[in-house]
């Protein structure tokens, strides 16, 4: 019998008491109930344990955002595998150094595979398997060149809370990336953490607009809808896109969704360039991965007339750490991510002391959410495993009624000759702008003062403003020490797959732009 804190056990719980409720729709093709696709699931597994998968088998898989995807990762962790996801976009060099690093013993694919994950595959001596669900009713057909799929298990085996159920990277923004690995009791913590606290149940519905190789989307839009017994829709292309987007919401009749800022801002500026006929109701919209500026926050709940819920998550914690509630279980505050979830949280000085409410120090967290350590780097984990708790790498602290405010990563805080500068502050000022659609502030070197902060933006369309007008907007509202030396107008800046800007990648960017523009002063 399966355990209930295990993922396996809960999707299977929700299954039955749920069978012929809607689970996921892929948009304009077909729908699946929670009892259709706990049986193509349960069908999948039994054919990958027949080929030789099991406890502790890595199996990467690389899809769009299909149906195809959540019935090969459900089937993975179903026979005690290890699912792996990765971003369909990689190239073959990117593909070989995760497959190696996971150690991967089969690679899943779309039914047109994948060229270079194929070929990183093949390089590496990973057999092939192919995945497509052409309705309903049929079973996933899976072919392969290498591995023989003509066999079913006659048994699955039961799952284990310890169980390695997910294999994730971290996004390697300070260092190599490092890898992390989620059992079935830390995605099955996280996957209630988040039912509980949006109240999500069989009568809720969204629609998926992030990558599910990501945890964000994986488990706060895929794992806790079908673990509440409620709905998702995938688009039709696989991916998010602002034209359907909420032609599919009105559609499958969403009652909520969760996104990265990035999405938002486009979500708005499609509202504001060619507005919907009509919206629908909302609960919550809910936004995580990076913080939200105060004034998009507001703009979203002006125009969707829905609260905007801001959290907290990594990929360490199985995504959520801390949210603000809904309007009805308490107080939503504007620039904090809320209260923790699930978990206890504190805030720790470098000796490990716990600080008192409203004094800065390092985020840090324990719970059944987060994982036991980093794979293969005992250095990582001794510095991320320390007091007894997992330290997150931001700095913020807790208000008197438990609500975390971050103020940035402890790598980026600016220190500008012995002020410390939270870019997040000076993000919120620039999107605050009326010209402005996107801005990150980081930290470049400066003989003077060790650190300067300079600052991208991208214009709002149709706008002409300056760096002069963003200096003398930021002037009137930063103290001065805050202010950005240099403003850079550009029409995009490096993101990850999933949206999220990451300040270092940005500050090379534009450090290698100002180089490469002054190589011909130097040869003159």
């Amino acid at each position: 019998m399966e355990k209930a804190i295990t993922l396996t056990g809960l999707l299977k719980k929700s299954a039955s008491e749920f069978p012929s409720r809607r689970a996921v729709s892929v948009s304009g093709k077909f729908d699946l109930t929670h009892g259709r696709l706990q049986e193509l699931v349960d069908r999948a597994a039994s054919v990958l344990a027949a080929a030789g998968i099991g406890h502790g088998d890595v199996v990467a898989l690389t899809f769009p955002n299909t149906v195809e995807f959540v019935v090969m990762f459900l089937a993975v962790i179903r026979c005690r595998g290890t699912a792996a996801p990765l971003n369909y976009s990689y190239t073959a060099e990117e593909f070989e150094f995760y497959l190696s690093d996971s150690e991967s013993k089969l690679l899943l694919t779309p039914q047109g595979g994948n060229q270079a994950a194929d070929a990183a595959a093949g390089k590496l001596g990973i057999p092939r398997v192919r995945a497509t669900l052409l309705s309903p009713n049929s079973e996933v057909a899976l072919s392969s060149d290498d591995t023989d799929l003509s066999k079913e298990s006659d048994s699955l085996p039961v799952n284990d809370p310890s169980d390695i159920a997910l294999f994730l990277h971290t996004s390697g923004t300070t260092s190599r990336p490092k890898g992390v690995p989620l059992s079935q009791l830390n995605l099955s913590s996280s996957a209630q953490n988040i039912k509980s606290v949006y109240k999500l149940s069989e009568s809720d519905s969204t629609v998926i607009v992030l990558p599910l190789f990501h945890v964000h989307g994986l488990v706060a839009g895929l794992l806790s809808s079908l673990v509440a017994g409620a709905a998702v829709a995938l688009p039709a292309a696989g991916r998010f896109s602002a034209s359907t987007f909420w032609a599919d919401m009105i559609k499958y009749n969403a009652t909520w969704y969760t996104a990265v800022p990035t999405i938002h801002q486009i979500i708005l500026d499609r509202h504001l360039s060619k507005p919907e006929p009509s919206y629908p109701k909302l609960r919550f919209i809910r936004s995580c991965s990076a913080s939200l500026a105060p004034s998009i926050l507001e703009r979203l709940e002006e125009s969707f007339h829905a609260p905007v819920l801001e959290a907290y998550a990594m990929t360490e914690a199985s995504h959520l750490m801390a949210s603000n509630p809904l309007p009805e279980d308490g107080v939503h505050k504007p620039g904090s991510v809320g209260r923790p979830v699930g978990q206890e949280m504190a805030i720790l000085d470098e000796n490990g002391v716990v600080q008192s409410p409203g004094a800065s120090g390092e985020v840090c967290i324990r719970g059944p959410n987060v994982t036991k350590g980093y794979k293969n780097n005992p250095e990582a984990n001794k510095q991320a495993f320390m007091f007894g708790w997992f330290h997150t790498g931001d700095v913020g602290y807790l208000d008197e009624d438990g609500y975390l405010h971050l103020v940035g990563r402890i790598k980026e805080l600016i220190n500008r000759g012995g002020e410390k500068i939270s870019p997040i502050e000076v993000d919120a000022v620039l999107l605050s702008h009326p010209d402005v659609a996107e801005a990150v502030a980081f930290g470049v070197p400066d003989d003077k003062y060790g650190e300067e902060i300079n600052c991208a933006i991208i214009r709002r369309a149709g706008t002409k403003v300056t760096e002069e007008d963003i200096l003398h907007y930021c002037k009137k509202n930063l103290a001065t020490f805050k202010v950005p030396k240099k403003v850079f107008i550009t029409e995009t800046v490096p993101k990850t797959a999933s949206g999220k800007i990451q300040r270092r990648i940005v500050a090379e960017h534009f450090l290698a732009q100002i180089s490469t523009a002054k190589v011909p002063k130097f040869g003159a």
